[in-house]
């Protein structure tokens, strides 16, 4: 019975990802949202989808990789993973033993961290047998932290309860947690949320870090995933977007618990949450829950935003990586954030230039000039929070060169900045982004994040509706000025891979 319920919740969620939900435009779905704040700060935006018993949750926490400091990088990602490992009530079988036997183990990773790093700092020998006996204590202290633990006992409480789509994210942005509930489960999801940012148990520390260092591990195996961490620490100089969400390996090496629960401490704070929901619900009953179980937080600061400003660039940067791998070039340039005054332009510049087989550089790059397989633009990356990149990519096709799709490329930024775009192109552009912001409204999980987005990047969920009308004010000159601010070799960053060269 319960693999049938969860079946029918999955293909409930399907079925009304695909439509609109009876709501016809916008103004329709703007008029329906409903808005809480909390005295302690934290912020819901509930829409009401009625039509099939479900409903789709997502909390934001506004703190990303950004947010980190030197020394310290891959916090974020950290937490998100402890988040799922329950709290003082969930996930464990005797929370006051546990504590105890946490402690030791914490106790036990710094004793053998000390010489570690005096080891690593300084290039003396630590004494072997010392360290052997301290890595023994660790792997014992170790064992009788985790002789507590009831492994995915959270996941099995969301899943028993026909729960779909339990997962999390970390971006340089934001760290996002969600899920989908029949909705008669919503205040078992009050309960369960809540609890976890109330009462966190960073359990299975060191061992949920040896994870995130195997995924670190095969990020570094992977040539395109090295590229674009060398391009991004290239394009930033001073701005911790030019920093690894997933944080550097000698960081995630020695990070202890405490360092992890301070910066849960810090950015975990209700004032800093947005929660976003979806679906078969009653506004009322949503803020009346949510005052009994997430009015329990006690209210903290709001932490700051960061105040590191990149400067001007001034001068092309560029890199070559020799790999046995597929070529690839990646070219960036610096632009403004989401709030930007020009970021409804550089999303028409991406539609023209990158959307499908229509678009300037596939019909110029891979249908004609055939210099390339594949090719594409973005526009905020690597976040949208903080001033970010216009990011064209392109892989060679067999036989032509990085060079040859950098100058095909150039040739298409050189046409924005001289010729006007026609009239038809920039309405095709319009009515594509009409139809993608109309495909976020057709899923109750993508309004929830998406508003929560909104709310917490540029202070206000209305935004996600003012969109459209920036968009349609976009005008041929307006991108013909952006692209000879934006498209210049000052402010460009390159970086390519090229195919080991065969020794002489």
């Amino acid at each position: 019975m319960k693999k049938l319920l969860v079946l029918f919740i999955i293909s409930i969620v399907l079925f009304s990802s695909g439509l609109l939900c009876a709501f016809e435009n916008f103004k329709a779905v703007q008029d329906s949202v409903v808005e809480h704040t909390l005295k302690n700060g934290l912020r819901i935006i509930i829409l009401p989808r009625r039509e099939v018993p479900v409903v789709s949750l997502a909390t934001y926490a506004d703190v990303g990789s950004v947010n980190e400091t030197k020394g310290i990088t891959g916090l974020a990602h950290i937490f998100e993973h402890m988040a799922f490992k329950g709290t003082t009530s969930i996930g464990t079988k005797d929370i006051k033993k546990e504590i105890k036997a946490m402690d030791r183990l914490d106790d036990a990773y710094l004793s053998l961290k000390d010489p570690l790093k005096r080891k690593q700092g300084s290039g003396e020998q630590a004494d072997a047998m010392r360290v052997a006996k301290l890595e023994k204590e660790f792997e014992e202290a170790e064992k009788d932290a985790s002789s507590f633990v009831i492994d995915n006992q959270f996941g099995q409480i969301v899943q028993e309860a026909g729960g779909v789509g339990l997962n999390a994210w970390t971006s340089a942005d934001a760290t996002v947690y969600h899920y989908s509930l029949p909705s008669n489960k919503l205040e078992l999801w009050m309960s369960l949320e809540s609890d976890r940012f109330l009462n966190p148990v960073l359990r299975d520390f060191y061992k949920e870090k040896r994870v995130i260092m195997e995924e670190r591990r095969m990020g570094e195996s992977n040539p395109i995933g090295k590229l674009i961490e060398e391009f991004l620490a290239m394009a930033y100089k001073a701005h911790p977007y030019g920093e690894p969400t997933i944080g550097h390996m000698s960081d995630l090496e020695t990070i202890t618990r405490q360092e992890a629960q301070r910066f849960f401490n810090t950015y975990y704070v209700p004032s800093n949450l947005v929660i976003g929901i979806a679906g078969d619900v009653d506004p009322k009953e949503v803020m009346g829950l949510a005052e009994t179980y997430f009015g329990r937080i006690p209210a903290k600061p709001r932490p700051e935003p960061v105040e590191t400003v990149e400067p001007p660039q001034q001068g092309e940067r560029r890199e070559v990586m020799e790999e046995e791998s597929q070529p690839i070039i990646v070219i960036g340039y610096h632009k403004g954030s989401a709030t930007d005054k020009d970021a409804a332009v550089f999303s028409a510049i991406a539609d023209i230039m990158s959307n499908g087989r229509t678009s300037r550089l596939y019909r110029s790059l891979v249908r004609d000039k055939k210099v390339a397989t594949m090719v594409g633009g973005l526009s905020n990356e690597p976040g949208k929070k903080y001033p970010g990149l216009f990011i064209f990519y392109g892989f060679p096709a067999p036989g032509r060169t990085n060079q040859e799709v950098e100058e095909a490329i150039d040739e298409q930024t050189v046409k924005l900045k001289t010729e006007l775009v026609d009239e038809a192109t920039l309405r095709k552009a319009k009515t594509r982004a009409r139809a993608d912001l109309l495909r976020e409204l057709s899923s109750n999980m993508g309004m929830a994040t998406t508003l929560t987005e909104y709310e917490a990047v540029t202070g206000d969920w209305r935004n996600l509706f003012k969109e459209l009308d920036q968009i349609d004010a976009v005008t041929a000159e307006d991108i013909k000025r952006v692209a000879n601010e934006c498209f210049v070799k000052r402010n460009k960053t390159v970086a390519a891979i090229e195919k080991s060269k065969e020794p002489e």
